[in-house]
């Protein structure tokens, strides 16, 4: 019977959870589970554990929350346990050298991308804004770099027309989940040979900010209604309408010639709202007033009449 592998897991969100479960399910000694403190959510701003806490607690994992990762005590921590593997997923931290080399087998991360392309905090969300017809989930060693280490495996996706940035991130976790699996089954039977990456290819997935949901109706039809899915839920898209925001969770781009400058609202249909946008217009499907809540566009004008000639800006 082989000895399991001796892990510490260090990640933050939902994201992360599949893969921690995958891990115990897989037979893991999980000597150690870090994730971030805990921190004010929602509304009330009441102070809460990150997800990866609350799945490691059900599973009677030791959880360490560190402000910092840089510490000698920290350091100290990680060496006296002397994993065989760390596993990394969305921790939120950049780890130093001197942490990455502590585990005898290395540290695993698991990116949601098919790297070299979108290295960086925002994989999913420019995925789908961008377009793309497919992506998927890499493992790679770590090294100092920002998701530049070599690659151990890679499993695909294809993103669907319907996909938004939060239900292909919940394909990803469990596509994650599935490929941690392989990947230490190949690294402890020698199948897995790391493949550096080729660098040159690489892109960069930056950050959202909220402004980056700010509609801007000099794009295309199809280019926006990209955006949409892939800002929601955050930050999620907007525009407005004589000062007030108007969130628009759902729409579907069509072919139409029109004179109208973009952002202007077209006659002629009924029970709609169509929207002239840089190339074709955008049929609005789900719609938020300032004060009111997220429903389908007829229930919308049944409440809040939007005439033809009104421009979003």
């Amino acid at each position: 019977m082989k000895k399991p592998l001796n892990v510490v897991f260090m990640g933050t969100p939902d994201f992360a959870v599949p893969c921690l479960n995958a891990l115990h399910n897989y037979g893991c000694r999980i000597s150690l589970t870090v994730t971030r403190p805990d921190q004010p959510k929602g509304r009330g701003r009441k102070i809460a554990p990150p997800p990866v806490k609350i799945a490691a607690v059900d599973m009677d994992c030791p959880v360490l929350q560190p402000i910092s990762v840089k510490t000698d005590e920290f350091y100290n921590i990680i060496k006296g346990i002397a994993p065989d593997i760390l596993v990394v997923v969305a921790f939120g931290h950049v780890l130093p050298k001197r942490i990455l080399e502590i585990p005898a087998l290395g540290a695993i991360n698991i990116h949601a991308s098919l790297l070299p392309q979108y290295r960086g905090p925002a994989p999913i969300q420019w995925a789908i804004i961008n377009g793309d017809d497919h992506t998927g989930v890499t493992t790679m060693l770590m090294d100092k770099g920002l998701d530049t280490g070599d690659i151990l495996l890679t499993a695909q996706t294809p993103i669907s027309p319907d996909d938004t940035s939060q239900t292909l991130h919940d394909r990803l976790a469990l596509l994650g989940a599935e490929l941690i699996q392989k990947t230490l089954a190949g690294m402890e039977n020698g199948t897995v040979r790391p493949i550096p990456q080729n660098h040159a290819s690489a892109t960069y997935a930056p950050m959202l900010k909220k402004q980056d949901g700010h509609i801007d109706w000099s794009f295309s039809a199809k280019k926006i209604e990209q955006l949409i899915r892939g800002v929601t839920p955050w930050p999620g898209a907007f525009t407005f309408w004589d000062s007030k925001q108007i969130k628009i969770f759902k729409a579907l781009p069509k072919p139409l010639s029109t004179q109208a400058h973009p952002g202007t609202v077209i006659a002629g249909f009924s029970n709609e709202l169509r929207v002239a946008a840089g190339d074709g217009a955008l049929s609005i499907v789900e719609i938020q007033g300032p004060s009111g809540k997220r429903m389908h566009i007829s229930d919308f004008l049944r409440g809040a009449a939007i005439p033809a000639g009104t421009v979003f800006t």
